[in-house]
């Protein structure tokens, strides 16, 4: 038996089928996988993200702390409640994990950080805070539910607080609310408009089930790893992990390289990867025949060399088969790749795939 969120009571009578993920036993489908997909696409979708770990950073260094341990810098957020995008690095470079931080006053800041990861992230945040004197608190009494699609946040507004509500839906894309025990980030993973609420772990149950009365569908790993390839986003574990640096994971626009003087770690090793001139390149594929892209495919680039499929699968608003490979830097826009002993030719394309629910790539 692996570990469970507040709402895995909710799942089985929902009748999901669940599955492990990180040690977490969560749903995977709660019938049809397209299903869920097209209902997060077309109308309003929600899944539990409570296995993921919310960090509560506090200190009076915990700016400078931050920023010495972020690849991105968190000084770009002025307003409060802005959210940031970044990876965490080690010193050789390698992804530790990619997260977001909201900025919610001078002495405290947000972190959510992926479930796969959760322990070795909260110990490298412990190890790094010593010399800074900043309070790392896991919030292991927080549940959150990612609520997704273009109808989503007006049919989450109905089951919150009217006042907060209110406050919510003025919330731009990328800026979270502390209203109290309720706390709502118009963030998510799905490539769709949407709010993630994180709520305390006693309360889950009974936000899932309103959300589930105005409509909302539960959706489960499946469309949601659909959902994010379409959005094109990465996954912690198969398209970036402790191997692989930002700039070959199609994640150098989250480097912030300056000012010059801000030694985040990771930054010496980045600045020899990228001064060679030969990084891997990361990039969308698309399947023109019937053959579905997955995960550790070869690619096969002619005359130029090999790379691998970091993530792959059918994609249910294109009806096509998409994914992301890693690729020698010299790649141009046709490939092939090796699929149960065939080869098959792909297109090399810009993530992402689908962009408001509707292609965003020629076909």
């Amino acid at each position: 038996m692996g570990l469970r969120t507040p709402l895995y009571d909710s799942h089985l009578a929902a009748g999901a089928r669940t599955v492990d993920f990180g040690g977490w036993d969560m749903p995977v489908n709660y019938g049809s996988q397209i299903e869920e997909h097209h209902a997060v696409r077309r109308d309003a979708g929600m899944f539990d993200v409570s296995h993921m770990c919310v960090v509560d950073l506090r200190g009076g260094t915990v700016r400078d702390y931050l920023r010495h341990l972020l690849a991105n810098d968190i000084a770009k957020l002025a307003q409060t409640g802005k959210a940031l995008y970044s990876c965490m690095l080690r010193a050789s470079g390698g992804v530790i994990d990619d997260l977001i931080v909201y900025f919610l006053d001078d002495q405290w800041y947000r972190m959510v950080v992926n479930a796969g990861t959760r322990e070795k992230d909260v110990k490298w945040l412990l190890e790094q805070a010593a010399s800074f004197g900043v309070s790392v608190e896991p919030r292991t009494d927080l549940a959150m539910i990612a609520v997704q699609g273009p109808n989503a946040r007006q049919k989450a507004a109905q089951v919150i607080e009217p006042g907060v509500a209110e406050r919510a839906l003025q919330l731009g894309p990328f800026f979270g609310l502390d209203a109290g025990t309720l706390f709502v980030a118009r963030t998510g993973y799905t490539g769709e408009d949407g709010w993630e609420l994180t709520m305390p772990a006693g309360e889950a149950a009974t936000y899932w089930q309103k959300l589930r009365d105005m409509g909302v569908r539960p959706c489960g790993l499946g469309a949601r790893d659909t959902l994010r390839l379409e959005a094109g986003m990465n996954l912690y574990g198969n398209d970036m992990d402790e191997t692989t640096s930002p700039l070959e994971s199609g994640l150098g626009w989250t480097v912030a390289w300056e000012p010059q003087d801000r030694d985040f770690v990771g930054r010496a090793a980045l600045t020899v990867q990228k001064a060679s001139g030969d990084v891997r390149k990361f990039v969308g594929l698309l399947v023109e025949d019937r053959a579905v892209l997955r995960t550790h495919q070869k690619v096969i680039v002619a005359n130029v060399g090999e790379g691998e499929v970091t993530s792959g699968t059918f994609s249910p608003t294109l009806q096509r088969s998409i994914g992301f490979a890693r690729v020698p830097a010299q790649t141009g826009d046709r490939c092939e790749v090796e699929i149960r002993g065939k080869l098959v030719p792909a297109r090399v394309v810009k993530p992402p795939f689908v962009r408001n629910g509707k292609a965003a790539i020629a076909l």
